[in-house]
């Protein structure tokens, strides 16, 4: 069955993964390409929904780790089977900001849940499919929360609420798990100037694709 490219982007809270996406994405079309840009939670209606509730919501605030897992499970399913899965079928390069590792890191370490539920609820939203790239931009915890600080546009979500520890415990999980497959992730230093990582990102997308 002939498909596109999925690509998925990782990392902590302020790592740069929305402006890479931007710039991979403006040459990739360029290049010709037909790109589909999304992301996680959200890239849908519902998932829109829910998104809001993880992160923005008032309601959200005593939320158990049990219930985020669910609902960012919730809104990947819904992401897989209306977007992904139509996308990749006609041929599209995906990129997506975050996808089932952030659960596994986000959930699984951070938030320290049992390893054997997350991966099974994982693999129940995702189905059969996972990213050919998985794109990690590595920054240090202190970094992340410096930047996320520092937007002044944005009010924080829930997420970037979290203090230096639940960071530190996020950057180490992308470490791990990149480790452990490394025939799918790309740990990209990113500290480094936005035209360095673009290019270092660039030449590994050319590597997949062709």
């Amino acid at each position: 069955m002939q498909k596109g490219t999925f690509i998925s982007f990782e990392g902590s809270e302020g790592s740069g993964k929305s402006s890479q996406i931007d710039r991979l994405a403006s040459y990739l079309e360029k290049e010709g390409h037909s790109i589909v840009v999304t992301r996680e939670p959200g890239g849908t209606e519902i998932g829109e929904e829910i998104r809001h509730l993880l992160k923005h919501s008032a309601h959200g605030k005593d939320m158990c780790p049990e219930t985020e897992l669910l609902l960012f499970a919730a809104s990947r399913a819904q992401l897989v089977r209306q977007v992904i899965e139509p996308a990749l079928l006609e041929n599209n390069i995906i990129l997506c900001d975050r996808f089932l590792d952030s659960t596994t890191v986000y959930q699984g370490v951070a938030r320290k849940l049992s390893k054997d539920p997350v991966n099974v609820i994982n693999n129940f939203a995702v189905g059969n499919l996972m990213p050919d790239l998985t794109v990690v931009l590595d920054v240090p915890a202190e970094v992340g929360l410096d930047r996320v600080r520092r937007r002044v546009s944005d009010l924080p979500d829930r997420m970037e609420e979290e203090n230096i520890q639940f960071y530190r415990m996020v950057r180490e999980g992308y470490l791990v798990l990149a480790k452990s497959l490394p025939e799918r992730f790309l740990v990209v230093d990113g500290t480094g100037d936005e035209a360095s990582i673009e290019k270092e990102i660039r030449e590994a997308v050319a590597e997949r694709l062709a």
